[in-house]
């Protein structure tokens, strides 16, 4: 019997590749406003809005042995410029609505089981203009540690922070030449990530065979968090 893998969304970008990776091995669910691309993938779709819908009235297995959540916000914008309302709107995504969704499914996680959460570069390396994101995604590696701490050794969890990937919700930062090349020399590695490289990753996370690993923060990001090339 194949076991399952629930997705809060994944009709797009890093979460589409993940059930594209692991969908000749397990049963993948992926709940999300859209079907996306997700077409001719052998991944069951569920109608699911994570800002409005609860995680309860939809129909998922009684039993997951993996859990992504992939939504997620890149607001970058000077302080001056922001009010609280911003803040509230990239905890509310990032977060809390995260929070709503693991307290629902919690009881169906079994054993050896596995949780992978999306933090972001800039909360370890500080980076102007990401105070609002930064904070909703620092709150998310709090939380997984502690969660990682107290369903220990029935649940794995662990977080992936990038760097900027090459996905839909980053469209408007590299929708010309010009600005990916740029932001491809800011990486030690000379390349914007790209949806792939952060799936592996996540896929490596998921997946039952690697089941020593809980409580950690892993920087897929080309080296920026780590590495100064500059001379």
């Amino acid at each position: 019997m194949r076991k399952n893998i629930l997705l809060i969304g994944g009709s797009y970008g890093i979460g589409l590749e993940v059930v594209k990776q692991l969908s000749t091995k397990y049963d993948i669910y992926v709940a999300s406003r859209t079907v996306g691309d997700l077409d001719g993938i052998d991944a069951k779709h569920i109608q699911f809005d994570v800002l409005r819908d609860d995680i309860s009235k939809i129909s998922i297995p009684d039993e997951l042995h993996g859990f992504a959540f992939c939504p997620g916000s890149i607001t970058l914008k000077p302080l001056k410029m922001m009010d609280i309302d911003n803040f509230r709107e990239d905890m509310e995504i990032n977060f809390f609505s995260m929070v709503k969704v693991v307290k629902g499914i919690m009881s169906k996680m079994t054993e050896n089981s596995s949780m992978v959460f999306f933090s972001t570069v800039a909360v370890g390396t500080g980076m102007p203009f990401h105070t609002s994101v930064a904070a909703a995604k620092g709150a998310i590696e709090g939380f997984a540690l502690s969660l990682a701490a107290e369903y220990a050794p029935r649940v794995r969890v662990n977080v992936i922070a990038p760097s900027l990937v090459d996905t839909p919700l980053a469209g408007r930062l590299l929708n010309n030449d010009k600005k990916k090349t740029m932001m491809a020399e800011r990486h030690p590695l000379k390349r914007v990530g790209v949806a792939k490289d952060i799936a592996h990753m996540t896929a490596f996370l998921l997946d039952s065979d690697n089941s020593w690993i809980t409580g950690q923060v892993f920087a897929v990001d080309g080296g920026m968090s780590r590495l100064n090339t500059n001379p």
